[in-house]
């Protein structure tokens, strides 16, 4: 492939409406412009930048191009990357899981693109890794979040309190 770092680790993913693919550097300002949205962030770790800016979506981009292994895709319609998906890998006892995280833009919402890129994600992680579990956890004022995980096949094991 060359040494252009935008098409190492390139990983396509196919799904009805879009695609699951590495992040590269011309995504940044797409993924600034999207991330930053109340909507979105209010459903992620605190660790999700507010407001979420250019350089934020230029760092983030160069990390996961650094990432070994690569975990932290593009969700992409239309050939422009309006969400991400991806796992957190925790390693010693936790090293055969990983954790789903995924958001994906306003104006496609309710469309089933994310439980599609979900889908794929979570099929290339069981193929790709020698994993026994994926899990997700959803915040309990984001219903929409929890229905995507059971069209996907996730089940639900238990609602934390507090």
């Amino acid at each position: 492939m060359g040494s252009d770092p935008d098409l190492l680790n390139f990983v396509l993913l196919k799904f009805e409406g879009g695609v699951v693919r590495s992040w590269n550097a011309t995504d940044a300002p797409s993924l600034a412009r999207h991330a930053n949205d109340r909507a979105i962030w209010r459903n992620l770790k605190d660790r999700f930048p507010n407001p979420y800016t250019l350089a934020d979506a230029e760092g983030f981009i160069t990390h996961c191009q650094n990432e070994d292994p690569e975990s932290a895709f593009a969700i992409v319609v239309d050939d422009e990357a309006v969400g991400a998906i991806g796992f957190e890998h925790r390693g010693d006892i936790w090293r055969r899981s990983v954790e789903l995280g995924y958001w994906l833009a306003q104006p496609y919402w309710g469309r089933g693109m994310t439980t599609g890129a979900v889908r794929a994600v979570t099929d290339w992680a069981f193929d790709t890794w020698q994993l026994n579990r994926v899990w997700a956890g959803v915040f309990a004022w984001n219903p929409a979040s929890a229905r995507v995980l059971e069209k996907a096949g996730y089940a639900v094991e238990g609602r934390l309190k507090q």
